[in-house]
C-alpha cells in the first residue's frame, strides 16, 4: 500500500563531493529537505572521507562510506544491506554517471530488501550514451555536432580528413578539452584515455551560447517537468558556476521530445549549445542523472528531486507547468571547519 505524503522516509543519496567539479548529491538532498511536505532522514552514502557533503551542517543526518563501482556488485550490495539494517532506507538515489550500472543490476535486490530506486533500463542508459549520441539523433532527427570515435594515436592523424580545427576532445564519461591542433588533441586524447579509458570521441566545435536543461521523464514518455538554464559564467573545467533559468519553449519542446524518444525514467540533463551561425540547438550530451545545479530547479518552483522519489515509491505525479524565469544561481565555495574526530569516525568506521 503506497504510504502518504507524512510518511517518514529515510531516503540515501550519493555524490556528496562538493569541490570546483561537484557532484549534484548536496543540492538533490537540498531540494528534499526544502519539499514542506517531507519529513525523515537523509543518509549519505560517499566514496571518499573528505567529501565535503558529509561535514556540512544540515545536509545528510548520517554518512557512510561505500565501496567504489570497480570494487564490484557485491561488495556494494553487502555494504548497502548492512546500512540498511541500522538505517531502515526507503529510497536511495544515485547521482553519479560511473554508478548508475550497478544500482540498475542491484535494483531488483533492493526492492527485495524494501529499497525503492527510480533508474533507466540499461537501453535507455545505452542509448544516451557519448559513443552512441550522434546516432541516436540522426534516427530521432535532433540536431547534434558531428562525431567520430578515435582509440589510437594513428586515428588522431585523420582528423584533419574529418573535421577542421578547433575541435572537442571527449572522454567517454566526463571531461572535454578544445583542441586547436593536433598537439592539443593528442595532449587531449592522452589526458582522457589514461583516466577514462578508450574510445576517445573527436566532436566538432559548434561556437554559441551554453544552454542546459534538467528534466524528469516518467518512464512512459511523459516528461513530468523540465527547466532551461542558461550559463552566465563557466569555469575552466567547462562547469557552470552561476545560471540563469530562461523563458524558451523551443528548448521545453526538445526536452520533451528527447524524453519521449528515450521514454526515459529518471532524472537527467541536456545539454545543447545555440549556434551562432544559424540559431539552432544542437545536443552535445545527455547526462543520465540530475546535475549539480538542479536545486535552480526547485528555486524556480520545480522540484524534481523530490517528484522522483514520489515516483520510486510508487506514487502519481502530476506535470509541472510552469517554473520562475529569470532565477539565478551563483555556486561558491568556502572552508568547512571541522575536526580530526569527526574525520576518524568515517576514515575507521566508515560512518559519521
Amino acid at each position: 500500500m503506497l504510504q502518504t505524503d507524512t510518511y517518514q522516509m529515510n531516503i540515501a543519496v550519493t555524490g556528496l563531493n562538493a569541490t570546483d567539479n561537484p557532484g549534484p548529491g548536496v543540492p538533490v538532498i537540498r531540494s528534499l529537505r526544502s519539499a514542506p511536505e517531507f519529513s525523515g532522514r537523509i543518509i549519505g552514502l560517499s566514496y571518499d572521507s573528505l567529501d565535503p557533503g558529509i561535514y556540512m551542517e544540515n545536509i545528510a543526518d548520517k554518512s557512510y562510506l561505500i565501496p567504489y563501482p570497480s570494487s564490484g556488485l557485491e561488495p556494494l550490495f553487502e555494504r548497502i544491506a548492512y546500512i540498511h539494517s541500522k538505517e531502515k532506507l526507503d529510497v536511495i538515489v544515485p547521482t553519479l554517471d560511473s554508478e548508475l550500472y550497478g544500482f540498475i543490476k542491484l535494483s531488483e535486490r533492493l526492492r527485495s530488501l524494501g529499497i525503492h530506486t527510480f533508474l533507466p533500463t540499461f537501453d535507455q542508459l545505452n542509448l544516451r550514451a557519448k559513443d552512441k549520441l550522434f546516432d541516436f539523433c540522426t534516427v530521432h532527427k535532433f540536431k547534434v555536432p558531428k562525431n567520430i570515435l578515435v582509440s589510437s594515436l594513428q586515428d588522431l592523424h585523420n582528423i584533419p580528413n574529418q573535421f577542421n580545427y578547433p575541435v572537442v576532445v571527449k572522454g567517454i564519461f566526463y571531461d572535454a578539452y578544445i583542441a586547436h591542433n593536433f598537439n592539443d588533441a593528442h595532449a587531449a586524447f592522452d589526458k582522457l584515455r589514461l583516466k577514462w579509458g578508450l574510445p576517445i570521441i573527436i566532436q566538432e566545435h559548434v561556437t554559441g551560447d551554453e544552454f542546459n536543461v534538467v528534466a524528469l521523464g516518467d518512464g512512459s514518455g511523459a516528461s513530468i517537468g523540465a527547466v532551461p538554464m542558461r550559463k552566465l559564467y563557466i569555469t575552466d573545467k567547462g562547469k557552470g558556476w552561476a545560471g540563469v533559468t530562461v523563458d524558451d519553449k523551443a528548448l521545453i519542446s526538445l526536452a520533451a521530445d528527447i524524453v519521449k524518444a528515450l521514454k526515459w525514467q529518471s532524472g537527467l540533463e541536456l545539454e545543447f549549445i545555440k549556434s551562432k551561425e544559424t540559431n539552432e540547438y544542437f545536443l552535445l550530451e545527455i547526462n543520465p542523472r540530475f546535475p549539480a545545479w538542479v536545486h535552480l530547479a526547485t528555486g524556480a518552483g520545480q522540484n524534481l528531486p523530490y517528484a522522483l522519489v514520489k515516483l520510486a515509491r510508487g506514487e502519481q505525479m502530476p506535470q509541472f507547468r510552469a517554473y520562475t524565469i529569470g532565477t539565478i544561481f551563483i555556486r561558491y565555495s568556502w572552508d568547512y571547519i571541522t575536526t580530526m574526530k569527526e574525520f576518524e569516525k568515517l576514515v575507521v568506521a566508515g560512518e559519521k
